[in-house]
């Protein structure tokens, strides 16, 4: 069976919690013939990866976003006929869209989308909509807007997909578009793995974003909700890490019959026997954080908690542990913030084999304002190390649990609370009993439902269950 995995802003090229989970799921299955799709901003990020890739990926393809329309040049403006205008209208009117018929105008004919989107019939739908919902707006402004919002969706509608018999999206959003495209052109099945809801995640970006102003943020967040529901409506199966994600993914418009909670997982073996404290270790409150420095983490409420918290317990140090040039320039304000405070028990280590460094943690930490099911609580309870974390996804029900009696494994706090944050890590710090058990409890959690060997006998099952309803024979 042929699995074409499609990712969005991460593996190969991005470290992280989906990233690592896009690589332990391909090496899971040696035996599948594994082809990439990745979706991209810009060909300068073209085949820089992190990973080193397993040998049963066997192809790479690449979509950029942020593109050029390289083959504009000598083309004639093609003019949309009447099937093809009513598709594009009813993409950009919100209506019941046929993407069928944009499946057939991207694929099949040889359509400049520089020339298309300055053209007669974008001019003509744009209006319509314009004088329907936001005549309040400039109009000049709004048409430049929708030729921002429609150009990376083009791009996606225009790019050339590998035949699988298997399209494995590890998102909505333009992931799914493209795989909801590759199952209407070759016949296969659709399976798409959530992490986070992509629509709810893109609206809260969105809401917080200062590059987009007022009514233009709701039509960015229509964009996304469109390309999700398409690929809720051709998916076959639809899984989500947690069971509220779920239900946020039904009540978006998902069939509910298509749903499956699929919990994450990480290598227990993995994280037994690590290297434990240090002599540089002694006399400190050691206090982890396995992130990639950007702002969705929010390590600067992070590093101001911490400030707060050293004044009332001078032992603790705090370890930023990960990447720190995926967004360099808040990283770089993160460094600033550092020195401003006059903090010097702050070590940003950049990318890092926890193993080395899990083990001298006692307790670790993540304030993000948007989270899945982090596989950094998982680790960390792997290693006996209880957590500090944000309210987000399913950091409560990993810290509390949710089928099972074992008991807190860490604190939970809100989102951006200074205060409270700093406050969990003075009392993780004064509390050694209860620190030490709750680490224990976070091992049995981890122990019962969120072992690499639980997700790696999900998804062999799943895909056995394709295999078998494509009539191909399955080898793990």
């Amino acid at each position: 069976m042929r699995v074409c995995i499609i990712v969005e802003g991460c593996y190969p090229y991005v470290a992280g919690g989906v990233s690592s989970w896009v690589h332990g799921l391909i090496q899971s299955f040696p035996k599948v013939e594994f082809i990439l799709q990745t979706i991209i901003s810009t060909r300068e990020q073209s085949a820089k990866f992190i990973y080193q890739l397993p040998e049963n990926v066997t192809e790479v393809h690449e979509l950029y976003l942020q593109d050029v329309d390289w083959n504009n040049k000598g083309r004639r403006m093609h003019r949309l006929n009447k099937k093809e205008y009513g598709a594009m209208r009813s993409l950009i009117l919100n209506q019941r869209v046929d993407w069928e018929t944009l499946f057939e105008l991207f694929q099949k004919k040889a359509v400049s989308l520089d020339k298309l989107l300055m053209g007669e019939d974008f001019l003509k739908i744009v209006r319509e909509y314009y004088d329907l919902c936001y005549s309040q707006l400039v109009f000049s402004d709004f048409l430049w807007t929708m030729r921002s919002v429609y150009l990376p969706l083009l791009f996606t509608l225009k790019m050339k997909l590998p035949k699988a018999d298997l399209y494995h999206c590890v998102a909505t959003g333009y992931a799914g578009v493209l795989g909801s495209m590759g199952k209407s052109i070759y016949g296969g099945r659709l399976l798409i793995s959530e992490h986070g809801i992509y629509t709810r995640e893109r609206e809260e970006e969105l809401l917080r974003a200062e590059w987009v102003k007022g009514a233009y943020k709701n039509i960015w967040i229509e964009q996304f909700r469109k390309m999700s529901n398409l690929g809720y409506e051709r998916g076959d199966l639809i899984t989500s890490l947690y069971e509220h994600a779920r239900e946020l993914q039904i009540e978006l418009g998902c069939p509910a019959e298509k749903t499956m909670v699929t919990p994450n997982g990480v290598s227990v073996d993995h994280l037994q026997d690590i290297p434990g404290k240090q002599k540089e270790d002694q006399g400190k409150f050691n206090i982890g954080a396995i992130l990639r420095v950007t702002p969705i983490k929010d390590v600067k409420t992070m590093i101001q908690a911490f400030s707060f918290a050293k004044e009332r317990e001078p032992r603790l140090k705090l370890w930023i542990m990960g990447p720190c040039d995926e967004d360099e320039e808040y990283a770089r304000e993160c460094y600033e913030q550092v020195e401003a405070l006059g903090l010097t028990d702050v070590v940003f280590t950049g990318r890092i084999n926890i193993r080395d460094y899990l083990g001298r943690m006692d307790v670790t930490i993540l304030t993000s304002i948007s989270e899945g099911q982090p596989l950094t609580i998982l680790e960390s309870y792997a290693a006996h190390v209880p957590v500090i974390a944000t309210d987000v996804g399913n950091c409560s029900g990993l810290i509390f649990g949710e089928n099972d009696d074992f008991g807190a494994g860490g604190i939970l706090t809100h989102i951006m609370n200074v205060e409270e944050i700093a406050q969990a890590m003075v009392d993780m710090a004064r509390n050694e009993p209860m620190r030490i058990q709750m680490g224990e409890s976070g091992y049995k959690r981890v122990m019962a439902g969120y072992r690499i060997e639980h997700m790696r006998a999900t998804y062999q099952k799943i895909y056995r269950d394709f295999a078998d309803s494509l009539g191909l024979e399955w080898e793990m």
